[in-house]
Protein backbone atom coordinates (compact mmCIF):
# COMPACT_ATOMS: atom_id res chain seq x y z
CA UNK A 1 0.00 0.00 0.00
CA UNK A 2 1.60 3.17 -1.18
CA UNK A 3 0.51 6.85 0.34
CA UNK A 4 0.37 9.71 -1.53
CA UNK A 5 -0.75 13.78 -0.23
CA UNK A 6 -3.81 13.71 -2.10
CA UNK A 7 -5.41 10.55 -0.29
CA UNK A 8 -4.58 11.43 3.23
CA UNK A 9 -7.53 12.99 4.85
CA UNK A 10 -7.55 17.13 4.59
CA UNK A 11 -5.18 17.77 1.97
CA UNK A 12 -6.72 19.72 -0.73
CA UNK A 13 -6.81 17.96 -4.32
CA UNK A 14 -3.71 19.38 -6.46
CA UNK A 15 -2.16 20.26 -3.59
CA UNK A 16 1.68 20.72 -4.25
CA UNK A 17 3.98 17.67 -3.15
CA UNK A 18 5.99 18.61 -0.55
CA UNK A 19 4.32 21.24 1.46
CA UNK A 20 4.62 21.23 5.03
CA UNK A 21 1.68 23.09 7.64
CA UNK A 22 2.71 23.84 11.08
CA UNK A 23 -0.95 25.21 12.06
CA UNK A 24 -1.03 22.10 14.71
CA UNK A 25 2.09 23.80 16.33
CA UNK A 26 0.79 27.08 15.91
CA UNK A 27 -1.76 26.04 17.86
CA UNK A 28 -0.94 24.11 20.44
CA UNK A 29 1.62 27.29 21.31
CA UNK A 30 -1.31 29.26 21.35
CA UNK A 31 -3.55 27.43 23.24
CA UNK A 32 -0.22 27.05 25.89
CA UNK A 33 -0.60 30.95 26.06
CA UNK A 34 -4.23 31.46 26.47
CA UNK A 35 -3.91 28.76 29.32
CA UNK A 36 -1.13 30.96 31.10
CA UNK A 37 1.50 28.41 30.78
CA UNK A 38 3.58 30.95 28.49
CA UNK A 39 3.85 34.76 28.74
CA UNK A 40 3.67 36.77 26.17
CA UNK A 41 7.18 37.77 26.19
CA UNK A 42 7.72 33.61 24.94
CA UNK A 43 5.15 34.09 21.90
CA UNK A 44 5.62 37.87 21.01
CA UNK A 45 9.40 37.50 20.08
CA UNK A 46 10.08 38.40 16.66
CA UNK A 47 13.72 39.30 15.63
CA UNK A 48 14.29 42.77 14.23
CA UNK A 49 15.01 41.92 11.24
CA UNK A 50 11.71 39.82 10.68
CA UNK A 51 9.78 42.58 11.96
CA UNK A 52 11.62 44.85 8.95
CA UNK A 53 10.26 42.54 6.65
CA UNK A 54 7.03 42.25 7.63
CA UNK A 55 6.29 46.12 7.48
CA UNK A 56 7.87 46.62 4.40
CA UNK A 57 7.94 42.83 2.18
CA UNK A 58 4.98 41.04 3.40
CA UNK A 59 1.57 39.78 2.10
CA UNK A 60 -1.78 40.24 4.32
CA UNK A 61 -2.74 37.04 5.99
CA UNK A 62 -6.25 35.80 6.22
CA UNK A 63 -6.97 36.39 9.55
CA UNK A 64 -5.85 38.52 12.55
CA UNK A 65 -3.15 37.66 15.28
CA UNK A 66 -4.02 35.04 17.41
CA UNK A 67 -1.94 36.60 20.03
CA UNK A 68 -3.38 40.51 20.37
CA UNK A 69 -6.56 39.87 17.61
CA UNK A 70 -5.24 42.95 16.25
CA UNK A 71 -7.51 43.43 12.32
CA UNK A 72 -5.05 43.97 10.06
CA UNK A 73 -2.17 42.96 11.95
CA UNK A 74 -1.00 39.76 10.88
CA UNK A 75 1.11 39.27 7.69
CA UNK A 76 3.06 36.61 5.67
CA UNK A 77 6.64 36.97 5.07
CA UNK A 78 8.45 34.16 2.51
CA UNK A 79 11.94 33.37 2.28
CA UNK A 80 13.79 31.53 0.07
CA UNK A 81 16.64 29.25 0.77
CA UNK A 82 18.98 27.27 -1.96
CA UNK A 83 21.86 27.36 -3.88
CA UNK A 84 23.42 30.75 -5.32
CA UNK A 85 21.38 32.73 -2.20
CA UNK A 86 22.68 34.48 0.76
CA UNK A 87 23.30 32.14 3.50
CA UNK A 88 19.89 34.20 5.44
CA UNK A 89 17.75 33.29 2.53
CA UNK A 90 16.21 35.70 0.57
CA UNK A 91 12.59 37.96 1.45
CA UNK A 92 10.17 37.26 -1.53
CA UNK A 93 8.58 41.26 -2.85
CA UNK A 94 5.62 39.23 -4.95
CA UNK A 95 3.81 36.52 -6.17
CA UNK A 96 5.62 37.33 -9.28
CA UNK A 97 8.75 36.79 -7.97
CA UNK A 98 7.73 33.55 -6.18
CA UNK A 99 6.62 31.80 -9.38
CA UNK A 100 10.09 32.89 -11.34
CA UNK A 101 12.04 31.28 -8.58
CA UNK A 102 9.99 28.18 -9.14
CA UNK A 103 10.48 27.84 -12.58
CA UNK A 104 14.25 28.29 -12.10
CA UNK A 105 16.44 24.78 -12.67
CA UNK A 106 17.59 25.12 -8.67
CA UNK A 107 16.06 23.24 -6.12
CA UNK A 108 15.24 25.91 -3.10
CA UNK A 109 13.04 25.67 -0.36
CA UNK A 110 10.60 28.20 0.87
CA UNK A 111 9.24 29.23 4.23
CA UNK A 112 6.19 31.20 4.73
CA UNK A 113 6.16 33.05 8.61
CA UNK A 114 3.07 34.76 9.94
CA UNK A 115 4.24 37.91 12.08
CA UNK A 116 1.96 40.24 13.99
CA UNK A 117 3.31 44.06 13.17
CA UNK A 118 1.15 44.96 16.42
CA UNK A 119 2.59 42.61 19.21
CA UNK A 120 5.31 40.89 17.53
CA UNK A 121 3.73 37.43 17.11
CA UNK A 122 5.93 35.36 15.07
CA UNK A 123 5.31 31.33 13.59
CA UNK A 124 6.96 29.65 10.95
CA UNK A 125 3.42 28.70 9.01
CA UNK A 126 4.49 26.69 6.15
CA UNK A 127 7.59 25.35 4.30
CA UNK A 128 7.22 24.01 0.28
CA UNK A 129 9.86 22.97 -2.38
CA UNK A 130 10.47 25.46 -5.09
CA UNK A 131 12.28 24.85 -8.56
CA UNK A 132 14.73 21.93 -9.75
CA UNK A 133 13.22 19.14 -11.67
CA UNK A 134 10.37 17.85 -8.86
CA UNK A 135 8.35 18.25 -12.02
Amino acid sequence: MTFRPDVVRGVPSGAPAGVVDFRLTRNAVVKEYKRGRLSRLDVCDAHPELLRNAQHCSGPASEECPICEEPGALVLVTYVFGGRLPASGRCVLSAQELARLDQGPRELAAYVVEVCRSCNWNHLSRTFPLGGRRR
